[in-house]
């Protein structure tokens, strides 16, 4: 005969330890505190960050620094073909980078359990701030591109008055005929000289904007980096970041290659470029000892960079890098080269998007 009480008492203990240790299994993957077993020698560690900023110094030089040399490299050349699926695979890396890495860091950051729920739980602040930097970016191209033209493009530069040294009837007509000739051929030329000059214009913009929003971004994750404690998180964050900075690289170098700046101006740029994220590593090594990855402040601070750097890259990556070279007449007239640069941009976006599976 079965013994029904003694059941029932074993089914209520199981009841009341199961709620007993409910909470427990609830908070266990929201602890604010930072997992101490995961810290590694911090020798070997130190090892590890050093390294990184000479691989990530050295990929991000040597991606930048390839089109730049376009005069002795022929084949990165911007007027040359292939130069055009060299830069969709590196916007589709940057594409990648905004949509698979830093956006889902910023959702994560914003969201997480360590926030008060309120304001930061009452609404989607992610979105919200990729949005605006969006639209900041849009802005900043819009007023800049119509600041510059409104310099070069000055309508005071008029024809020269009729030389009031030819008295006759003639001679006057002769001259403001042959003026008037003269001033035909030298507006054709000026059309076609504005139209580069726009051009020029317009990429100088794009490359300053687009390495606004690398460098915001690059602190961010060279700081993530520079602060772990575990090789376990720093192996897959190394090879990413190397892979990223080359890329990326490659698209910031091709845009500067374009702008044809000055040789100082050029320097400056990829020199900037370069030392970013090893910066952020150097100043993450710095302030690990006090830096604590959950707190409230560190997510906070992430989160919005980190979502003003996704909405930046973004906008850069669809409007001002793809956009353009895909709307490009010579892109459009060419059928072998616009299936290249589509497959490059889906092999670059998918690269870095399989990054995310290790960082």
């Amino acid at each position: 005969m079965i013994n029904f009480q003694g059941s029932s008492n074993t089914i209520s203990n199981l009841f009341f330890v199961c709620v007993l240790l409910l909470p427990t299994l609830a908070l266990g993957d929201c602890t604010c505190d930072i997992d101490e077993a995961k810290k590694s020698n911090s020798s070997e560690v130190l090892h590890y960050k050093l390294g990184s900023i000479a691989s990530v110094l050295v990929a991000g030089a040597l991606g930048v620094s390839l089109p730049l040399l376009s005069k002795r490299i022929p084949t990165l050349n911007p007027k040359n073909d292939i130069f055009f699926m060299v830069k969709a695979f590196a916007a589709g890396v940057i594409l990648a980078t905004g949509f698979v890495h830093i956006l889902p860091d910023a959702y994560k950051s914003l969201t997480s359990p360590c926030l008060k729920e309120n304001p930061w739980g009452k609404f989607p602040f992610t979105g919200f701030v990729a949005m605006m930097s969006s639209i900041g970016t849009l802005m900043v191209d819009s007023f800049a591109t119509g600041f510059y033209h409104r310099q070069h493009f000055n309508p005071s530069k008029q024809v020269p008055a009729v030389d009031e040294e030819m008295g006759d009837e003639h001679a006057g007509h002769i001259h403001v005929h042959t003026h008037a000739t003269h001033g035909h051929a030298h507006g054709s030329a000026v059309s076609s000289e504005d139209s580069e000059t726009s051009e020029v214009i317009r990429q100088r913009i794009i490359s300053q904007v687009l390495e606004i929003g690398i460098v915001v971004h690059s602190v961010i994750i060279g700081i993530s980096l520079g602060t772990a404690g575990s090789i376990d998180t720093i192996k897959p964050l190394l090879v990413a970041l190397s892979f990223h900075q080359f890329f990326e690289g490659m698209g910031l170098g091709g845009c500067i290659s374009q702008a044809k700046f000055e040789s100082k101006s050029t320097a400056i740029m990829a020199t900037f470029f370069s030392l970013t994220t090893p910066i952020g590593i150097a100043i993450g090594m710095g302030v690990s000892s006090v830096y604590k990855e959950n707190s409230p402040t560190a997510l906070t601070v992430e989160g919005i960079f980190n979502s003003a750097s996704a909405g930046i890259l973004i906008y850069m990556a669809l409007v001002d890098l793809l956009a353009a070279d895909f709307m490009n007449p010579r892109l459009q007239k060419n059928l072998k080269l616009q299936l290249g640069a589509h497959v490059s941009l889906l092999l670059g976006s998918g690269c870095m998007s399989l990054l995310a599976k290790w960082a």
